[in-house]
């Protein structure tokens, strides 16, 4: 699919550069705020550090994953996609 992400690249804590199977590509940053629950983890740089692309998602350690298609979308429309 056009949305598959084939690369990641972490910018800064909470920040990270996508490319997408089409060739999109822009910036996805996650504001503290977003970093309750499920991705309470990625607080820690250590662990955000961790990210990488598996089966087309922006993935982390402990089944941590991000909605590939909302991204592309956000991508698509505004060259960002903000995690609040």
């Amino acid at each position: 699919m056009h949305w598959d992400v084939i690369s990641v690249t972490a910018i800064n804590h909470l920040e990270f550069a996508v490319t997408f199977a089409d060739g999109l590509s822009g910036r996805v940053k996650m504001l503290p705020s977003h970093l309750s629950g499920v991705f309470e983890p990625l607080k820690d740089p250590g662990v955000f550090s961790q990210l990488q692309v598996t089966d087309g998602f922006v993935s982390w350690p402990g089944d941590l994953d991000l909605a590939p298609d909302a991204m592309y979308e956000a991508i698509r429309r505004d060259g960002q996609w903000i995690l609040t």
